[in-house]
């Protein structure tokens, strides 16, 4: 982005008898139709904030096509030029009244307003925000360090979202605590919701110790990675490519101020699942970006490769390890004797740990929900903090053919029990669009199966095969024996669960095949490919969903002089 002149005209010695007098009355208006709000400030002085909020109006505006004020709120500097400002009121068509000092920049404008500490000066700005969102779809309000925190408790009023920047330090994170403080104390007690936006460097890497969270007092709201460390840094890359971990980040957050936030919901199914993977790669191949990703069972497994950072390339390479007759052998730690199930699955924890470590939630690229149920009670949990790999073999835990697993004192079972397609879990996140993918079968496609497998009977009934009657004897995942008699009676559980979790979603996809097995995992290919194929043919609706403009905001001309000044 290049870089441009930042306007330094003053509002901040406006005439207070002029001012005063226009807001001796409170104005009467309605904020129906009033822009969002957002506020940025930064607990760190060597970041190159400033910088980093004009590259996320910028991306704001891409991405809602929407109207965007960049607002840096600044100290007065001695001998600053003063400007005498009429009462916002007092222009002809109650337009902007600061439109002359706008600049006008890449999509959106910005405007620079100086401020001192004197007490009236709150008033004013409460009606200068107000008169700002009434005028924008969006308003990022850029907050420097210098500036009083009354200041910023003013703008935290009024902002759906107040974000704090910060470094991964010991003196950062102090001064995000002193931050949170000082607001407390300056809105009188009343609380404000700091999101804490951690600014890593290059290769640096996400600490989320207890330790952490204890300095800190919440969780990390979003890791902005690959933050150049200083104003010269994130200057160089102006007018050349910036990192992609950074550019990636930044259009997430942007996507949650502008409510346009995309989830992915994978479904449980065994080895079906593996469509996920072809889905995954259509998205990719076609620059969709997902923010938050919900997966169950098998949907987890995959789920927790992608968020990682892995392609859907590198994902298809790890599934085809396992291809071929005897693939299934890698998966299988014997539980001897089978009294709780006949696998432990610490196999699959292992190859799942070869691809990811012992990463813990909070270290991944992209946001991942983890659905299992309790064993005690069948509720559904949702994990998305703590170590990833453990919480995904819960989820994993197909009843009778999985041992359960222990997490924390609790045991825990297949997430495909209590929720197999988790839809829900990104609409309660505040995600507003999704997309699921749903592997579980209905029953009329069930029934259409069912003939299928009747057909290849009958024309194979003729021809006597020892090996189907061996198999059907001593193969306890063989056709109508009892693991495959008890996933029947669990997918019997999940089919109206899952349609219900599919009317939530504004696309759903559905990768299913008749001669489709759960156990199936030596065929990967069979499914990566049916999950690319169903990907592709509604491509243009996934590609509608991403790109729909919802405008929340139209300018209304207030009835009432004085809500102009609001």
């Amino acid at each position: 982005m290049p870089a441009s002149p930042v306007n330094e005209k003053s509002v901040g010695d406006l005439r207070r008898t002029e001012l005063l007098s226009t807001l001796a009355r409170p104005p009467q208006v309605s904020f129906s139709c009033a822009g969002r709000l957002t506020a940025l400030a930064s607990a760190s002085r060597g970041l190159p904030d400033r910088c980093i909020t004009r590259f996320l109006a910028e991306t704001l505006a891409a991405v809602t096509g929407e109207s965007v004020l960049l607002l840096h709120i600044v100290p007065t500097s001695a001998g600053a030029p003063t400007k005498v400002w009429s009462p916002l009121h007092s222009l002809p068509n109650n337009g902007f009244a600061f439109a002359d000092q706008l600049q006008h920049l890449a999509g959106f404008d910005q405007l620079t307003l100086h401020v001192t500490n004197h007490l009236a000066e709150r008033s004013f700005l409460t009606a200068f925000l107000g008169h700002c969102m009434r005028h924008f779809g969006h308003v990022l309000v850029h907050i420097d360090t210098d500036v009083s925190r009354l200041v910023l408790a003013e703008a935290a009023a009024r902002a759906t979202h107040t974000f704090v920047l910060a470094r991964q330090t010991v003196a950062s994170l102090f001064e995000f605590n002193q931050l949170a403080r000082e607001l407390a104390t300056a809105r009188t007690g009343e609380a404000t919701d700091l999101k804490l936006v951690l600014c890593l460097d290059h290769g640096e890497v996400p600490q989320p110790t207890e330790d952490f969270f204890k300095q800190v007092g919440q969780r990390v709201h979003l890791n902005l990675r690959e933050t150049p460390a200083t104003m010269g840094d994130l200057q160089a890359h102006c007018g050349g490519p910036w990192p992609a971990a950074f550019k990636f980040d930044l259009r997430r957050l942007a996507r949650e101020i502008g409510r346009c936030r995309l989830g992915l919901a994978l479904s449980s199914g065994g080895a079906k699942g593996l469509a996920h993977i072809g889905v995954l790669q259509v998205l990719e191949e076609n620059g969709i970006e997902v923010d938050l990703v919900a997966g169950t069972s098998m949907g987890s497994y995959i789920g927790a490769l992608w968020a990682f950072g892995h392609d859907g390339q590198f994902i298809e390479h790890k599934a085809r390890e396992i291809e071929g007759k005897w693939g299934l052998l890698k998966l299988i730690d014997p539980a001897f004797p089978p009294r709780r199930g006949f696998i432990y699955g610490h196999a699959i924890r292992e190859r799942l740990e070869r691809s990811i470590g012992d990463v813990r939630f909070e270290q991944l690229a992209r946001p991942l929900c983890v659905v299992t149920t309790r064993f005690d009670t069948l509720e559904r949990v949702v994990f998305d903090t703590g170590e990833v790999s453990p919480a995904v073999l819960a989820s994993c835990a197909i009843p009778s053919v999985f041992v359960p697993v222990r997490l924390d004192g609790e045991t825990y079972i297949d997430g495909g029990v209590s929720d197999p397609l988790p839809v829900d879990v990104l609409r309660e996140a505040g995600v507003e669009r999704v997309i699921a993918v749903n592997t579980i079968p209905t029953p009329a496609f069930l029934r259409g199966a069912q003939e299928h497998e009747r057909e290849q009977v009958d024309l194979k009934h003729c021809r006597f095969n020892f090996l189907r009657l061996l198999n059907q004897q001593v193969n306890y995942f063989a056709h109508g024996n009892i693991l495959d008699v008890t996933q029947r009676a669990v997918i019997g559980g999940q089919i109206r669960a899952a349609e219900d979790a599919c009317r939530q979603a504004d696309v759903v996809l559905r990768p299913l095949a008749c001669d489709s097995r759960w156990h199936d995992f030596s065929n990967p290919g069979k499914y990566i490919s049916l999950g690319r194929r169903v990907a592709e043919e509604n491509l243009s609706a996934l590609k509608q969903l991403v790109n729909r403009k919802e405008p929340t905001h139209e300018h209304q001309t207030p009835q009432h002089e004085l809500a102009a000044a609001a």
